[in-house]
């Protein structure tokens, strides 16, 4: 009974030291065909292969990039990443880089900024800054400059920036006194200067356009003085503005 139950324990003994050697044989194998994922970003198709080749991978080039870092022709991008342990033969998808993208300035100039805005969107270019000056002979909201220049080419996705053209401010003066003044005298100094004289009426007589003064009623002259002015000295005023007088 002894010598049965000992060659059962010699058994089982062996049949655990089989089991242990298969795991550990299989364990063996299952690793020794695994490797590591080069880097392949960054690499030339060539050397992509000879790294691939290496290590037992196929390289499947899945799509093509625009990139202004990679150059052309370079691999952009990798899955697995590197560094993953795959097994041998293992498929690593690729996306390979076309470089910078390279395009052809459109021509804006002359166009309203609006106008020019959508041009530049529309062949999916970015814009840039937006300055204005304001320029003798020019239509407000045109374009005047652009920079790159128009029709320039091999340009990698810029960004437009535009100078347009300003509205002309008008020109705005300080009015001066003429209070004491003969009328006739401001009339011709004024109107040498680009204003213009408006309503002239004596003193205490109604200023409205409708009012008709009767034969005896006394009219304004040139040596007629001034006693009120419309605007007032120092009110601001534009170029071209009329100037009403109060005289006596």
């Amino acid at each position: 009974m002894k010598t049965f139950i000992r060659y059962v324990l010699m058994a089982l003994v062996l049949l655990a030291v089989a089991m242990s050697s298969a795991l550990i044989t299989m364990t063996l194998a299952i690793h020794g065909s695994e490797v590591a994922v080069p880097d392949f970003v960054g690499k030339t198709a060539a050397e992509a292969r000879r790294l691939a080749d290496a290590s037992g991978l196929e390289l499947n080039v899945e799509r093509e990039y625009y990139s202004p870092k990679i150059p052309q022709g370079r691999i952009l991008s990798q899955l697995p990443p590197a560094g993953m342990k795959v097994r041998r033969g293992w498929q690593v998808s690729i996306a390979r880089s076309l470089g910078p993208q390279r395009v052809t300035i459109p021509n804006v100039l002359q166009q309203s900024e609006r106008a020019a805005e959508m041009n530049i969107q529309r062949r999916g270019l970015d814009l840039g800054s937006i300055a204005q000056a304001q320029m003798p002979g020019t239509t407000a909201d045109q374009v005047l400059s652009q920079s790159p220049p128009p029709n320039a080419s091999d340009v990698a996705a810029p960004k437009i920036s535009l100078l347009v053209a300003a509205a002309a401010q008008p020109q705005n003066f300080v009015m001066p006194s003429f209070i004491g003044q003969a009328v006739g005298t401001a009339s011709q100094t004024l109107e040498d200067a680009g204003f213009h004289v408006g309503t002239v009426t004596l003193e205490g007589q109604p200023a409205s356009a409708g009012a008709v003064a009767t034969p005896a009623a006394p009219r304004p002259n040139a040596a007629s003085v001034i006693v009120v002015q419309t605007p007032a000295a120092g009110d601001k005023i534009a170029l071209g503005s009329s100037i009403d007088f109060q005289v006596r």
